[in-house]
């Protein structure tokens, strides 16, 4: 019998955050735009499973914390045409609806999407963050089902009381300039992971856009000690190769490549090299695996889906062992494609040799924080995988690591 797990409700369904209640005064806000609904942009994906596979899976999801590395957990307008306009504002609405039937225990929820674009497109300027950063948390202070978790015994806290854990991070740190105290800064707002470098260098390191990669800068080392020292998880997912190995080295405690794949499956400079992977998980780490559109491809899904995702999740499986491997999907309540077309034009997709490939308008089976771990439990159960192997890589190996790191 074909069946996929049955997706709790919850009265979280209901809430909207502080902007629901009236709380901000009417203006160029939320009131301004349509927005997607949260769930159900795209049409469902079915993984076919027997019914005995099915309550399995729903099992594994309830019994279990289950954590996404990576995710933007925002609703964007349904006009892509207005996803610059919004982002200006400074105040993106949290996706209280999809959470509330995402099954997810706990989410790092990287900030810095529309934060980054408030005042300038690229800049990643200090008051842009710290304003959009203030005025999430003020949501999320207004409602009693996403909780703002800053510890691991809040993630096991969310589970016992079936609620979500939110933690705050940014994707890179271009906004502490060369200010170490405003690490500080960020912890004391509740920030417990910090990127090094988001594509383009700062004063910490190299991005992964870089034609030349001159390492973890001398203030980047010490930006890592002083992470290390207030217990703020490091990621390097969009640093680049020299970079990475030089922050894994300096790194008193494991960091995460939190949402990225493997170069060896699809040979672009988003993906991590094996030398990367192999160096974060000797350290202690992990990789989650991404599905961001046109990034974890492979030659035998060419055409982005669960199936191309799987394909690095297997390879890394065997690259460095399960323990060393999770999921960070990178998605968000819309349309991910338009946010690629709004700041960086028309994102077509080549292949490694110059092939064209289709683009997509959407990732099939992980399109958003929604649907994304109910169908990667659902495909780990139809391919084989022991309830041991998915308890770890749902949220047992993540937690392991924040224990250690936090």
């Amino acid at each position: 019998m074909a069946s996929t797990p049955v997706q709790p409700t919850t009265p979280a369904a209901a809430y909207d955050g502080y902007t629901a209640y009236g709380y901000l005064a009417p203006g160029a806000d939320y009131q301004h735009f349509e927005l997607a609904e949260e769930v159900g942009r795209m049409p469902a994906y079915r993984i076919d499973l027997s019914e005995a596979d099915a309550a399995r899976a729903a099992r594994l999801m309830a019994d279990n914390i289950v954590l996404s590395l990576h995710e933007h957990a925002i609703v964007l307008p349904e006009d892509g045409d207005q996803i610059r306009r919004y982002n200006r504002t400074g105040r993106q609405r949290t996706g209280y609806r999809g959470l509330a039937h995402s099954g997810l225990t706990a989410v790092i929820d990287n900030f810095m999407a529309g934060a980054s674009c408030v005042t300038s497109q690229h800049g990643w300027k200090w008051d842009d963050m710290i304003y959009a950063l203030g005025f999430r948390l003020a949501d999320l202070a207004k409602q009693d089902y996403v909780r703002l978790a800053t510890s691991t015994q809040d993630i096991r806290d969310a589970k016992r009381d079936g609620t979500v854990a939110l933690i705050a991070g940014f994707e890179c740190s271009t906004m502490i300039e060369n200010e170490l105290d405003r690490i500080d800064m960020l912890y004391g707002f509740g920030v417990r992971q910090l990127g090094i470098a988001y594509s383009q260098s700062n004063m910490l390191g190299s991005g992964l856009s870089e034609r030349d990669d001159a390492g973890l800068t001398n203030f980047g080392r010490r930006a890592v000690e002083r992470m290390n020292k207030l217990g703020m998880l490091i990621d390097i997912s969009h640093s680049g190769d020299r970079t990475c190995l030089e922050t894994i080295e300096h790194s008193a405690v494991p960091v995460m490549i939190t949402h990225a794949g493997a170069r060896s499956v699809w040979p672009i400079d988003r993906m991590k090299s094996d030398e990367t992977i192999i160096a974060c998980a000797e350290r202690g780490g992990l990789i989650g695996l991404e599905a961001a559109p046109h990034t974890t491809l492979s030659d035998a899904h060419p055409t982005h889906s669960i199936d191309s995702v799987m394909d690095h999740f297997r390879y890394c499986v065997d690259l460095v062992g399960i323990d060393h491997v999770s999921f960070g999907p990178d998605t968000m309540f819309g349309d991910h494609v338009a946010v690629h077309r709004a700041y960086a034009g028309n994102y077509a997709q080549k292949s490694p040799d110059g092939i064209a490939h289709p683009r997509v308008e959407y990732v099939e089976g992980l399109e958003n924080p929604g649907e994304n771990f109910w169908n990667i439990t659902s495909w780990l159960v139809a391919n084989g995988y022991s309830d041991e192997d998915i308890v770890k890589v749902l949220g047992g190996n993540a937690l392991r690591v924040l224990d250690e790191v936090w």
